[in-house]
């Protein structure tokens, strides 16, 4: 799910980076449009990574405390 949803930003990233040049010109404006962009993005997907490597140490935690308990 977590790459669908960084491909979906980054596919949103590229149309609105598209949308500001179709003016032919690239302003200050539009500069900071596309840092904004991209800067929410590498977040959203830093937050989705974090969240992906919290879920993965809570497995191993509850398979080591599963294998403990057979012991």
């Amino acid at each position: 799910m977590d790459n669908v949803k960084q491909g979906y930003r980054e596919a949103e990233n590229k149309a609105k980076e598209t949308w500001r040049k179709a003016d032919g010109e690239e302003d200050l404006a539009d500069k900071a449009g596309n840092l904004g962009d991209d800067i929410r993005q590498g977040l959203g997907d830093a937050g989705d990574n974090l969240r992906e490597a919290g879920d993965d140490a809570a497995r191993e935690v509850d398979r080591n405390r599963a294998d403990t308990d057979r012991l």
